[in-house]
């Protein structure tokens, strides 16, 4: 890791879905780190209490628990997580939508309806429903952003990747069309991430057979993440980031003593 400066994100409130696991939990962690308010978004409340204490056990500030299943996720509930949003933090700077699931890999004649629904669901229609609930919030604040965690397949999809790559590949058009439909219209900034192989239990199950040892560590991402979300990366609407590239690439970036 990178020597970045600790209050990059001081003042800043960061709503993290994935949060309990992989990169969602790694994220949240260094947001509070560097000095945000972060809410921690899940659908395990075990994963999402551990985030807590661990945030709590390096005296950052304390963060709060949403846990909702995304597969669930309707345009009520996400008005209601807007409301409480706004009642109990008063405002939202950072969206990073990094939930996911990877549902079966099996040729398309084989894939299951029920399981192909759930994945778009929870990959793709949530993110929808909740960025379009949480977009006011956004808008409002003087330097919104919102992330999203990508994947390989979603730029280039893959046989055998079925509804997950669906999702990702949808998704990339998603990011782009927000971030065009908000280029003059709010100071909102809409920036993408492929982390690229990562040890995650998602890469686990997706590669069974391969050595976790060869695969980087979730924490060689958290510059580039620090830095999306943070104030320097005001110039940067609209782009795609790839995590495979040198993590002082991001880290360089970031303005200000270290």
């Amino acid at each position: 890791m990178f020597n970045l400066r600790k209050d990059i994100l001081a003042n800043r409130v960061i709503l993290v879905t994935g949060a309990g696991d992989g990169i969602g939990k790694e994220a949240a962690v260094s947001f509070a780190e560097h000095g945000a308010q972060v809410i921690l978004l899940g659908r395990t409340i075990k994963k999402l209490e551990k985030v807590y204490d661990q945030i709590c056990q390096i005296g950052a500030q304390e963060p709060a628990i949403v846990q909702l299943d995304l597969e669930t996720l309707d345009e009520a509930t996400s008005e209601q997580l807007k409301e409480t949003i706004q009642d109990n933090c008063g405002k939202l700077d950072v969206l990073l939508h990094n939930a996911a699931i990877l549902g079966t890999r099996v040729p398309l004649e084989n894939y299951d309806s029920k399981e192909w629904a759930s994945v778009i669901q929870t990959n793709l229609t949530s993110v929808f429903v909740l960025t379009k609930a949480l977009l006011p919030l956004l808008k409002k604040s003087v330097d919104g952003r919102i992330i999203f965690t990508n994947s390989s397949v979603g730029k280039t999809p893959r046989a055998y990747w079925g509804a997950y790559s669906v999702s990702k590949f949808a998704l990339t058009g998603f990011a782009k069309i927000l971030s065009e439909e908000l280029e003059n219209t709010a100071k909102v900034v809409v920036t993408s991430v492929n982390p690229g192989a990562t040890r995650t239990s998602m890469r686990r199950s997706a590669y069974p057979g391969e050595d976790p040892r060869k695969i980087k560590n979730v924490k060689t991402l958290m510059p580039l993440y620090l830095y999306l979300a943070g104030p320097d990366s005001r110039h940067e609407h609209g782009k795609e980031f790839s995590g495979n590239q040198q993590t002082w690439d991001w880290a360089n970036r970031i303005k200000g003593p270290r």
